[in-house]
């Protein structure tokens, strides 16, 4: 099957509804998703959206803020345009009927996240912000977007001239569909589940990242993962997320002997930057000591928090007893496809937005809700650019004909997980990362996908994602935000302002390294 359109969007979170909310109604849209439109890390987001609403608060604190957490490897043009629009995309929000979190004068609720120094967190149903977003935004598309559920994109098409101009796709039958466009979009986030402890959702494998690299785009800062402090978990397994808003409304790690684990570490203390947290709880578990987030003093703690309480219910945790015991997992990829301010990457007619995008505005360790704040702005941005374009359908024939299916060994999913939190986790080093590289490497990958099954495509999609992760990490001979080596524990000076860069050789199908090029031009 083939078809035309003028705009293909890959992904259904928060940065592609934006998108299409602010898209022209006169234009052809198709969304392809990879299982279904309320499955993705957006809709089940706990936190809220970041923005210096109050009236001691201002966006250059805010600015402040975001480039203090990503440890000097932000864009500061990008970080301040991201501060300064965030007000304003709150507002049109509320405008358009978005249900966020107001008291009893009808004033919005500002909540307090790690490394914010003041109240600037907006929510909605407490810690239901993504599903309030969601609902919100989906409510704003018209008529002209179609969406294509259990699509699972496998290649980006590009021409002689390294032009992308359309998609192939696989449905659940594993029937392939050929969509084509002048402008195609990556909005599949991160690769959380990479990971075998992580709060993403079960779809979020890194499968834009590997496409965008297979189709010749840059990518950068790979080896900046960040770890969320405080997953449910119960007898080491990871249940889900305990949103930071908790220990924004005063609860505190402890171990199991009532120690608070984050006195004298930093100033902030349990609220202090998300690599520093989750370090300090890494350790105390290496230690044989366990970990609870003490919520004994927040009032109405299951109204304010009820996907916590419903999280926590369903796997046996009292919360009478005032304790949850968490753990770190991988939780966002402040890396990615390198874009411009308007989503626009480095491979002509290809766009990206939301996390599978690196923008400049996170640096080497995002700011807590930063990061449906920036779905929300590039998705905009990038639709008043689309919007401004002229609409020429390219007229391509579409591929055609399978190869034969060649007998390939892959690792499973659960191999694959493990070894990348064992190798490429919170704490890193050389020898590991060598090893997990050569391990990588020792797979094949086929240049031709179309005779794998969506189960193949996505565990050599993985395989990818996780060379690009451990190969940065492995260059990066320094400690700087998510990025932490044992064998070089402190930030280095000549590091700051350097990106690693991936980039395949569309020839030779090579890959090249580059640590000059800035992540955001």
């Amino acid at each position: 099957m083939m078809e035309q359109s003028e705009v293909i969007i890959v992904g259904s979170g928060i940065a592609a509804l934006q998108l299409l909310a602010n898209l022209r109604w006169d234009m052809n849209v198709i969304v392809l998703t990879k299982s279904e439109v309320k499955t993705s890390n957006s809709f089940h987001a706990q936190g809220g959206v970041a923005a210096a609403l109050a009236p001691e608060d201002d966006p250059y604190a805010h600015y402040i803020d975001t480039i203090e957490a990503g440890r000097g490897l932000n864009d500061p043009e990008a970080v301040s345009q991201l501060t300064r629009q965030a007000p304003s995309v709150i507002r049109e929000l509320l405008e358009a009927g978005c249900a966020f979190d107001r008291d009893e004068r009808g004033e919005i609720v500002l909540g307090r996240e790690g490394s914010h120094r003041w109240n600037r967190i907006v929510h909605g149903g407490g810690d239901q912000t993504g599903k309030r977003l969601v609902n919100c935004l989906l409510g704003k598309i018209g008529a002209n977007v179609s969406v294509k559920e259990h699509e699972f994109v496998f290649q980006l098409l590009t021409d002689e001239q390294g032009k992308c101009y359309g998609v192939k796709s696989k449905g659940r039958d594993g029937t392939i569909s050929t969509y084509m466009a002048p402008h195609v979009v990556l909005a599949t986030g991160g690769c959380g589940q990479l990971y075998a402890a992580t709060s993403n959702a079960e779809t979020v494998t890194g499968d834009g990242l590997a496409l965008a690299y297979l189709a010749g785009a840059e990518l950068v800062d790979m080896e900046f993962v960040q770890f969320h402090p405080t997953m449910l978990s119960i007898n080491g397994d990871i249940k889900g997320l305990v949103t930071e808003a908790v220990r924004g409304e005063g609860a505190v790690l402890v171990d199991e002997s009532g120690r608070r684990i984050m006195k004298g570490v930093h100033p902030q203390e349990d609220l202090a930057a998300r690599h520093i947290v989750a370090q300090a709880i890494f350790d105390c578990i290496s230690q044989g000591r366990s970990v609870f987030l003490n919520m004994t003093n927040i009032t109405h703690f299951s109204k304010k928090f009820p996907t916590v309480a419903q999280l926590c219910k369903a796997n046996g945790v009292d919360l009478e007893k005032g304790k949850i015991p968490v753990a770190p997992g991988a939780h966002f990829l402040m890396g990615g496809v390198k874009t411009d301010e308007a989503g626009r990457t480095t491979v002509d007619g290809l766009y990206a937005i939301g996390e599978v995008a690196c923008t400049g505005v996170h640096g080497a360790n995002r700011l807590a809700s930063n990061s449906l704040l920036e779905g929300l702005v590039y998705g905009k941005r990038l639709a008043a650019h689309l919007n401004q374009q002229a609409w020429e359908v390219p007229r391509y024939h579409a591929l055609s004909g399978n190869l034969e299916q060649r007998e390939i060994m892959l690792p499973a999913v659960m191999e694959i997980q493990q070894s990348m939190i064992e190798r490429v986790g919170i704490m890193r080093t050389g020898n590991e990362l060598r090893k997990q590289k050569e391990w990588i490497e020792s797979f094949f990958i086929p240049e031709n996908l179309d005779a794998l099954s969506t189960s193949q495509i996505s565990r050599v999609f993985m395989l990818i994602t996780s060379w690009l992760v451990t190969t940065s990490a492995l260059v990066r001979t320094e400690s700087r935000g998510g990025h932490f080596r044992e064998d070089f524990p402190n930030e280095n000076s000549e590091w700051q302002q350097r990106h690693i860069q991936l980039q395949k050789n569309r020839k030779k199908g090579e890959i090249y390294e580059s640590t000059e090029a800035p992540a955001f031009t």
